[in-house]
């Protein structure tokens, strides 16, 4: 509760209000906006711009994280508040330098003069979770030291108790809203953010990526020095480039900015659906541009904190489904919704694709720059809304990636065409997976399974066929109680005719031959009796 108090009074110690246009919120929200009595106080001589980055500051490393997402979205702010939030890729304020040294010699059982040659003491660059030191190594290397703030994961936990506590009361009081998974979302960015906080899973997933795009003129990872590397500290080698969001640095450079946008999009691409395991942290603060070869640019990625991955299922439901919207397949997209589980069931097919088509259509055929995807995405939203489609939590950092990526976009080559950029990436990749080459290599894959577990195949193929018999068996046991069941009903059955046979007969003998005197009128039914015990006696 005194964390959501602190946030109140950051807002309105900012004067955040004055960037809400109150004519796009409910009357209630207008009348607290109005009543707060922070609002009496001046604005200041501080632009919205800086008053909204100081607040997200000093509220910490989630907000921060949400500001970094919005610098990319120039199409969404003004650009007074987009290079105001721009600040928060690589410029929060640092922590001391001293605690970093202190933290550095803790971690690693040895003085920073003892590990390096040389210590640089003021940060490089400091973010929401950490600070960089440039250092360079005894043999020579020039590398970095990454160090984790302390503290930070104290603050963490309040703010996700708070995210938790804002989920469930969406799930309580907005049904609506549990479309969205609020408390899914909020468990799995919790996962992401302390990932975050441990540098030894950075370093590995640094690694992973590194081997991912070896040798590639795409991509380059620093390489991770793992004999200096800790939960709290990490050691990579040093990067030279430009920053990818200095576009007039890029462009003095000779960069081909064309180039440089459509290969960003094979780069996600790539680690979407080749590798399977795609950096989910894009934002400016972490790319680079190589300087040795503008017209052959090449990405140099760093931070590797935040990665994700999907399911075969989803990434082949993911693919299908980007290949029908790029076709304009909507009856294809409406189909695999409903095939997957995103949408329920009962959704009718035809329904929803023109749904679909009423949200996309417009969105064919367009330069990047006339194409908004937040647009886009509420659309969807609003159409999901109609059919109950939900949420899939497994999709959110991927969406956020995609997020960055169009951002990123839009600054480098506004006029990407990213349909004909991404389609035949996607259709090479489908023809690949489905193809001969594709079973050839699921053949390859499974094979050393296959070879590992035959030479239990005889005694698999025994214990399947001793099954078959003991099935079998039952099955032949079961018949023949039921054969044995059956005659004993039908011997019964004969037993019961015979006895009534003879009865009829002796009956009819006693009535014609004058046993019964009183029968006599009755030697029709005597013949009719005796006649019934022959059949009877027949019959058994």
């Amino acid at each position: 509760m005194l964390r959501l108090f602190k946030i109140i009074f950051v807002f309105s110690r900012y004067r955040l209000d004055s960037l809400i246009p109150e004519e796009r919120l409910p009357w209630f929200l207008v009348l607290l906006l109005r009543l707060n009595p922070m609002r009496l106080l001046p604005v200041g001589k501080k632009s919205r711009g800086e008053r909204l980055r100081l607040a997200l500051e000093e509220l910490g490393p989630i907000f921060i994280k949400f500001g970094q997402m919005l610098s990319t979205r120039r199409d969404l702010l003004p650009d007074d508040v987009a290079d105001e939030l721009k600040k928060l890729q690589d410029q929060v304020p640092p922590f001391a330098s001293s605690v970093a040294v202190k933290e550095i010699e803790t971690s690693l059982g040895q003085s920073v003069n003892e590990l390096f040659r040389t210590f640089e003491r003021e940060p490089m660059a400091s973010a929401s979770m950490a600070q960089v030191h440039a250092a360079e190594m005894n043999t020579g290397e020039q590398v970095v030291v990454k160090v984790i703030r302390p503290g930070i994961r104290r603050i963490l936990k309040k703010d996700i108790k708070l995210l938790y506590t804002l989920a469930y009361s969406l799930n309580y009081w907005v049904p609506e809203a549990r479309r969205l998974h609020p408390v899914a979302i909020v468990k799995d960015y919790e996962s992401t953010l302390f990932d975050e906080l441990d540098l030894q899973k950075e370093a590995a997933n640094t690694s992973q990526l590194r081997r991912n795009f070896e040798g590639s003129p795409a991509l380059y990872v620093p390489q991770v020095y793992w004999e200096l590397t800790r939960k709290n500290v990490m050691v990579q080698e040093r990067i030279y480039g430009i920053p990818v969001a200095e576009v007039d640095a890029l462009i003095a450079n000779g960069t081909d900015m064309k180039k440089l946008a459509e290969r960003g999009v094979e780069v996600f691409f790539t680690q979407v659906f080749r590798d399977n395991f795609f950096h989910a942290d894009m934002h400016p603060g972490n790319i680079f541009i190589s300087d040795k070869t503008p017209h052959d640019p090449q990405y140099i990625g760093i931070d590797c904190g935040i990665v994700g991955s999907l399911s075969e299922e989803d990434q082949h439901y993911l693919a299908r489904n980007l290949l029908a919207f790029f076709r304009q397949d909507y009856y294809e997209v409406a189909r695999l919704h409903i095939e997957s589980g995103w949408v329920g069931e009962g959704t009718r097919v035809n329904e929803f694709a023109t749904a679909i088509r009423a949200v996309c259509e417009p969105i064919f055929e367009k330069p990047l720059k006339e194409i908004s995807f937040g647009q886009v995405l509420l659309g969807l939203f609003q159409t999901a809304r109609r059919f109950n489609m939900e949420v899939q939590p497994q999709l959110v950092l991927l969406q956020k990636t995609l997020l960055n990526i169009e951002g990123l976009g839009r600054q480098l080559y506004p006029d990407l065409d990213l349909w004909s950029t991404a389609k035949p990436y996607l259709e090479n990749w489908m023809k690949e997976r489905m193809g001969p080459k594709g079973v050839w290599k699921n053949i390859r894959t499974q094979f050393p399974d296959w070879m590992e577990q035959a030479p239990e195949l005889p005694n698999m193929i025994y214990g399947a066929l001793d099954q078959v018999r003991k099935t079998e068996e039952r099955q032949l046991r079961q018949e023949a109680l039921l054969q044995e069941l059956v005659h004993s009903s039908k011997a019964r059955s004969r037993k019961k005719s015979s006895s009534l046979g003879w009865l009829l007969l002796i009956s009819g003998v006693f009535v014609a031959s004058d046993g019964l005197p009183w029968l006599q009128q009755l030697s029709v039914d005597a013949q009719v009796l005796m006649l019934l015990g022959v059949f009877f006696l027949v019959r058994r």
